[in-house]
């Protein structure tokens, strides 16, 4: 680790306190076991002994670590909690907007409304730095437990070891963090992946291409291990070109158009293209009136959630709706239980889902592109 300079860094024995605040929080260092040395501190980040020390000094004061007379510094059992806050007041971190996250605050308000507790809401556009930002910030406020939505991605760890060590409840909701031991409440994602898959293959489907939009979450990668789940099932064989995990709406236009028309001009052309949410089901549906295709005359769509611009059932031949608001609702129920220690364990709730086709729809649209001079 270098020297901090200028003034944007931390002091260097801070900067070795949040790592080891870090290693903590992900669990390289479990409860009541011994903890890292002075010397592996400055061989492990090349500082001095008085770095160390200050560092570890800090982490005892602050009720992570414990030393004990003749054997040395162990990670403490039980982080001691922050003072009591002086009102209910609850923090939601989200991440970006449209109808599905605008479900899930509606059920969170809803429940707080109920309980008698204040919100304290910040939209981070998916952004880590914003997350651990607005989490700080909560901290700093003095909330009585933390709803998040984490972002794609993210590896933000100081905050949560703070929470922890302060007692602070903290729920996570839509999607989870498996290095995180936190509670979560989910809709079933391995469960969406296969019977979205399963509808498809009954209506005559066998050649099924996926579209992703983002890829390092938890509800994407369970939605892709359903899917799969599916066509072995089914004896269908997984084609690598068909279910490779890559981003598809983050492309360049051209780049899209370009994947999408090499898909369906290969000699087993895909008959579907299951998108992993509406926004890239509304992407591919652009993509495929530009390339001058037909939906569903020349190829269908799925969507393995309703979250969108739109509606997107009636695009669909099948579309899996989430339990967006109830989502909401468990999540702040369960905080609540933890601020009034109602429960112990930690939970990870996962709600059940639906599927929609297109013969339980209303009606349906067919999308195609107007040729010009057309009437």
């Amino acid at each position: 680790m270098a020297a901090a300079t200028g003034g944007d860094k931390p002091p260097l024995y801070q900067q070795v306190k949040r790592e080891l605040l870090a290693a903590i929080a992900a669990g390289e260092y479990a409860p009541g076991r011994p903890f890292v040395t002075q010397r592996e501190i400055c061989e492990r980040f090349n500082v001095s002994h008085a770095t160390a020390v200050r560092a570890l000094n800090d982490l005892a004061t602050e009720g992570y670590v414990v030393r004990r007379r003749g054997q040395g510094t162990f990670v403490a059992d039980r982080p001691p909690a922050a003072s009591p806050p002086s009102d209910r007041t609850i923090a939601c971190v989200l991440q970006n907007q449209g109808p599905h996250v605008g479900q899930i605050l509606a059920g969170i308000e809803e429940v707080c409304a109920d309980l008698g507790y204040r919100l304290f809401l910040n939209h981070c556009e998916n952004d880590p730095a914003r997350e651990e930002k607005a989490l700080w910030g909560a901290l700093e406020h003095q909330v009585s437990g933390i709803i998040v939505y984490p972002a794609e991605g993210s590896a933000v760890l100081t905050p949560y070891a703070e929470a922890r060590r302060r007692g602070v409840p903290l729920v996570m909701v839509d999607r989870y963090r498996p290095d995180l031991a936190t509670d979560a409440v989910v809709a079933d994602n391995m469960s969406a992946g296969r019977e979205l898959t399963t509808a498809l293959i009954e209506a005559g489907h066998r050649t099924i291409a996926t579209l992703w939009d983002e890829i390092d979450v938890t509800s994407i990668r369970d939605r892709l291990a359903g899917h799969v789940q599916a066509l072995r099932e089914h004896d269908i064989p997984v084609r690598p070109d068909l279910t490779v995990l890559r981003r598809y709406r983050d492309q360049p236009t051209e780049a899209r158009r370009a994947m999408l028309n090499e898909l369906l001009r290969s000699s087993q052309p895909p008959t579907v293209l299951l998108c992993s949410n509406g926004y890239a089901l509304a992407t591919a549906a652009q993509d495929l009136v530009a390339l001058g295709l037909e939906v569903p005359g020349d190829v269908d769509l799925a969507g393995m959630d309703d979250a969108g611009p739109f509606d997107v059932l009636p695009l669909t031949a099948a579309a899996i709706s989430l339990p967006s608001r109830e989502m909401g609702r468990q999540a702040m129920t369960l905080l609540h239980d933890r601020v009034t220690g109602a429960v112990a364990e930690t939970q990870l709730l996962v709600l059940p889902i639906r599927v929609q086709t297109r013969q339980s729809s209303m009606g349906y649209l067919r999308v195609s592109r107007l040729e010009q001079g057309a009437s």
